[in-house]
C-alpha cells in the first residue's frame, strides 16, 4: 500500500467535498455507529474498510504508471493515519491499482478468495461513474446489496450549499398548508432541514398523512424526494458552466504537428462532445419535469395522487439522471481544473486527444465522435 502524509486539505475533504466526488464511511461511522441498522447492513464487512474515506480521483501525471492500462481518473481509499486526527493525513489504495491484492491485504487484512463481499462492493462502486448516492444506491441494490440507508446522505458540504435552493422549493407546499408570510419562511426552512438530514420528524407527519402512505413508503418517498431536490440543485449549478466550457472546447487548437487523422478526430469529437452534453442536459431537464409536474399537482391543485405515485417509482430514474449529471460535471470540473484561467494555455495535440476521449468515456457514448469524425473528414477533403 502507497503511503502518504501529505494528501492535502483532508479535514477540507470530509466537510465540503462534493457527494458525488466522496462517500465519507469515517463520518458515518462516528454519527450512525451505534445504529441498529449499522451494524447490521453496513457498506463493507471488514472494519477498517468500513471506516475509510473513498473518493473519485483525477489522476496526476505522476500515478498513471500504477495501473496496467491507461485511465483519467480512479476510484481511492483513503485510510486516516490517526483516526481523530485527519491533519496526519492519510495512505491509501487505488481500486484496481497494479498489484491490487496485495495493496489491498496490507491494508485491510483481506487476502484473495477472502472477503469476496467487499471485493464486489469495490468493483461495483468503482464501476459506478459518480458516488452521488442515490445512483450508488440503486446500484449496489441491482446486485444484490442494501446497505443501511444512513450510507446513502448528502454530504454537510453539499447540504448546506443547496439549503437554499431546496427551501425555495419546499415553500410552495408549506404556503398551501399555512399560507404566505414569515410563518411559511420559518417552517419551509424547518422542513428543509428535516428532509436534506433524512431525519423521521413529527414535522413530517401531515404530510405522510396526505400522501396516504405507511411509515416505510413515507421513508423511502422522502428519500426520493431528496434525491430530486439534489438533482434540480445540481442542474441549477452546472449548467452556467456548461456554456463557457464548451465554446473552450470549440476553439482550443492543440500546438504541434498532427497528423490527418488526428485533425479529423479532434474535428469530430468537438462536435460529438457538444452535441453529447448538450443532449445530456436536456434528457435531465426533461425528466426533472415530469417530477415538477407531480409537484405542481400537489402545491397547486391539492392533489397528492401523482407526486406520491411519482415519488414510489422515482429510484427507476436514478441511473439515468446519476450518470448524465456525474458525466456533465466530471467534463466541466475537470477542464476548469486543467484549465483554471480563462486564457486556455499550450496543449499537444496526443493530450488534446486523450482529454476528448476521456469525456467520451464519461458519457458513456463509446464512439460519440465517430459519426462527427466521418462530417469533419469530408469538410477537410474538400
Amino acid at each position: 500500500m502507497a503511503g502518504n502524509r501529505n494528501v492535502r486539505n483532508l479535514e477540507h475533504l470530509e466537510h465540503s467535498a462534493s457527494t458525488s466526488r466522496v462517500l465519507n464511511l469515517r463520518a458515518i461511522a462516528r454519527l450512525k455507529g451505534g445504529a441498529a441498522d449499522y451494524k447490521s447492513q453496513p457498506m463493507f464487512e471488514n472494519a477498517t474498510l468500513n471506516a475509510s474515506i473513498i473518493v473519485k480521483h483525477r489522476l496526476r501525471a505522476d500515478e498513471f504508471d500504477q495501473f496496467a492500462t491507461p485511465r483519467g481518473g480512479a476510484t481511492k481509499i483513503l485510510i486516516p493515519i490517526e483516526t481523530n486526527d485527519l491533519r496526519l493525513g492519510a495512505r491509501y489504495v487505488f481500486i484496481g491499482q497494479r498489484h491490487f491484492n496485495k495493496a489491498l491485504f496490507d491494508a485491510f487484512g483481506i487476502a484473495p478468495g477472502d472477503g469476496s463481499r467487499d471485493l464486489r462492493v469495490l468493483e461495483l462502486l468503482d464501476e459506478t461513474p459518480t458516488l452521488d448516492p442515490f445512483l450508488l444506491r440503486e446500484q449496489l441494490r441491482r446486485h444484490g446489496v442494501e446497505p443501511a440507508r444512513c450510507y446513502f446522505d448528502l454530504s454537510p458540504g453539499d447540504t448546506q450549499r443547496m439549503f437554499d435552493f431546496a427551501q425555495r422549493e419546499i415553500e410552495p407546499l408549506v404556503r398551501m398548508s399555512v399560507g404566505a408570510g414569515d410563518a411559511s419562511f420559518v417552517k419551509a426552512s424547518r422542513l428543509t432541514r428535516v428532509i436534506l438530514a433524512n431525519s423521521s420528524d413529527a414535522a413530517l407527519e401531515p404530510l405522510r398523512r396526505t400522501m396516504q402512505l405507511d411509515p416505510q413508503q413515507f421513508q423511502e418517498g422522502v428519500f426520493c424526494w431528496k434525491a430530486f431536490l439534489y438533482y434540480k440543485w445540481q442542474l441549477a449549478d452546472l449548467l452556467p458552466r456548461v456554456g463557457p466550457v464548451l465554446k473552450q472546447i470549440e476553439t482550443i487548437r492543440p500546438r504541434g504537428p498532427q497528423d490527418d487523422e488526428t485533425k479529423i478526430y479532434l474535428s469530430g469529437a468537438r462536435l460529438g462532445l457538444r452535441r453529447s452534453l448538450l443532449d445530456a442536459c436536456r434528457q435531465v431537464k426533461g425528466t426533472l419535469e415530469i417530477y415538477d409536474r407531480a409537484y405542481a399537482r400537489l402545491t397547486q391543485n391539492s392533489d397528492p395522487g401523482e407526486f406520491r405515485d411519482f415519488l414510489l417509482h422515482a429510484p427507476q430514474l436514478f441511473n439515468a439522471l446519476g450518470e448524465r449529471l456525474g458525466a456533465v460535471e466530471h467534463i466541466v470540473s475537470f477542464w476548469r481544473y486543467r484549465f483554471p484561467g480563462a486564457k486556455l494555455p499550450v496543449i499537444s495535440p496526443d493530450e488534446l486527444s486523450d482529454l476528448f476521449m476521456d469525456f467520451e468515456g464519461s458519457l458513456g457514448f463509446e464512439a460519440v465522435g465517430a459519426d462527427y469524425s466521418a462530417q469533419a473528414a469530408g469538410a477537410l477533403a474538400v
